[in-house]
């Protein structure tokens, strides 16, 4: 079989290469459909919080701070040295962390107190608390979660529902003073250093919520018990407690909350949510469905948005792209493309190559074809539609990623870069010349007079007249964009081969075209069998 038949065989065989109808000489293949659930969520930045305060509320602020900043500083400090002494009596000659709950006269003693003096602190800080719904007991429902988590104020919550067992970093027991306060309240310290620290503070968790009341309320969906879920709201006109990664710091939140007259809160105990067997098995399910809940009572959207988001975020501020270019839902996107996060970082570097220079940091049609030194035709058009999946004529990072998951990764496989090699190597002597390369591209692009000099002189790295084929394979695995265009012509000659009839097309090593050498009338080619 010839080296053009044998890619036309082969790529009938590929997904995605059939052909609606076989009557129709040179239709493409089908695109790949758009999935809904990768579209860009419209939602705003969730990790910069840009809060914009009048001339007005300035001076405001600054005559109110000037009495009740000083005073309210003075309240807090009051307030957490007197609860140290209860927290020293809940917690003395007990390990950091406990493998027992506390209970008898310390219990007794302490909980009551410090729940009351959390109370005083909040109010005395100006946090006007409004209750609503029922907080469930520990055997309606052994979880609380709450949400949205937005500022370190909303331990308003853990003194509201009486003080229930939260998760910590291991670090923030050690802070003098508070670090005591905290660990009265029997959390689950969790380790960033050890290994074991996950698998650790999920049992920990099981353990606590199945100890029909034993423990302190703790939160998670692991144990698949019911769970309580708990809004936190804060209809307040000047937004200054929020705590994002861009915005306003720890100190100028605390500041800016404590200068303000009042501040109001509306914590509220939703109905308990039971799981049926199928969210018990499932935690993540479960989990999706409470957020859902939540969301839809809170009039909130729901994201994927993660810390390593937070992080792309910051790497797109370092490439000189907008900040907001890193936000993929990281999350989302790694589970569906079966991505890392070295992956999709190293993706960044690559789009950035290409919409550095662009306004807003978004890649049109022409800067696409400059980034791979080929003209705007067809068959790029096409491809640039496989990206572009919100039809808004350019590519944001998260279709750039999606993209190149969904169709140029699968396509670069060792096969298929295999296949593209014999097919641009005509005269099958291991070497593509620049003339083979440009005779190849020319018909897949539809463009007679294409110059492709600038392009294969990258592949064969600037010093060479011909591309062996581990350049080759090094190119396509270091630029997967060009998987869709190297493999164009196969899609091509697979659509000729169907659109022949029947008696012509069951021996694909005739096909005729512009690549392949003309067969001998005893139909041999003057190929070397493979």
């Amino acid at each position: 079989m010839s080296g053009c038949a044998e890619a036309a065989a082969v790529a009938a065989t590929l997904p995605g290469s059939g052909v609606r109808d076989a009557g129709a000489p040179g239709l493409r293949p089908p695109m790949v459909p758009r999935q809904a659930s990768f579209f860009p969520p419209p939602v705003p930045n969730p990790f910069v919080q840009d809060t914009r305060i009048s001339a007005g509320g300035r001076v405001l602020i600054l005559l109110l701070g000037s009495i009740l900043l000083p005073i309210r500083a003075m309240f807090v400090a009051l307030i957490l040295v007197m609860a140290w002494p209860f927290a020293a009596v809940a917690t003395v000659g007990l390990p950091e962390k406990l493998t027992h709950p506390v209970a008898g006269w310390r219990r007794a003693l302490t909980h009551p107190a410090l729940k009351f003096l959390g109370r005083v602190m909040f109010f005395l800080m100006g946090f006007l608390v409004r209750v609503k719904g029922k907080i469930a007991s520990p055997v309606e429902a052994p979880i609380f979660i709450v949400a949205p988590h937005s500022t370190f104020f909303d331990g308003i919550a853990c003194v509201v529902a009486g003080l229930p067992s939260i998760v910590s970093r291991t670090e923030n027991a050690h802070v003098p003073l508070i670090g005591r306060v905290l660990r009265a309240i029997q959390p689950v310290l969790v380790s960033r250093v050890d290994p074991d620290s996950r698998k650790t503070t999920i049992n920990e968790i099981r353990k606590r919520a199945t100890s029909r009341g034993e423990w302190p309320q703790p939160g998670a969906f692991i144990p698949g018990v019911p769970v309580q879920p708990v809004l936190l709201r804060y209809p307040n006109k000047l937004d200054t407690v929020t705590w994002t990664w861009q915005g306003y710091t720890f100190i100028q939140l605390c500041i800016l909350t404590f200068c303000q007259l009042f501040t109001k809160v509306e914590v509220e105990f939703m109905p308990v949510h039971v799981p049926n067997d199928e969210e018990k098995s499932d935690p993540v399910l479960f989990a999706n469905h409470v957020r859902n809940i939540m969301a839809n009572a809170l009039g909130v959207p729901v994201t994927d948005h993660t810390y390593e988001d937070c992080r792309l975020m910051i790497s797109a501020g370092q490439l000189t792209l907008p900040m907001e270019a890193g936000l993929v839902e990281f999350t989302k996107i790694s589970q569906k493309l079966k991505l890392d996060w070295e992956g999709i970082r190293k993706h960044l570097d690559e789009y950035a190559a290409i919409a550095t220079a662009t306004k807003g940091g978004r890649i049109g049609i022409e800067e696409f074809a400059e980034y791979l030194k080929l003209p705007v035709s067809d068959v790029l058009r096409q491809l640039f539609a496989l990206f572009d999946r919100n039809h808004d004529g350019s590519i944001d990072f998260r279709e750039y990623v999606i993209g190149l998951a969904v169709l140029c990764n699968p396509a670069n496989t060792e096969e298929l870069i295999q296949v593209a090699f014999k097919l641009f190597d005509v005269d099958e002597d291991g070497y593509i010349t620049e003339e083979e390369f440009a005779t190849i591209l020319q018909a897949s692009l539809g463009i007679p007079d294409l110059n492709v000099s600038g392009l294969f002189q990258e592949i064969a790295k600037g010093d060479s007249t011909h591309v062996s084929y581990m350049e080759f394979r090094s190119f396509a695995l270091k630029h997967p964009e060009y998987a869709k265009i190297f493999t164009t012509y196969l899609d091509l000659q697979t659509c000729h081969v169907f659109s022949l009839p029947k008696e012509v097309a069951v021996a694909p090593s005739v096909v005729h075209n512009k690549v392949c050498p003309e067969p001998n009338e005893d139909g041999t080619s003057d190929k070397k069998d493979d």
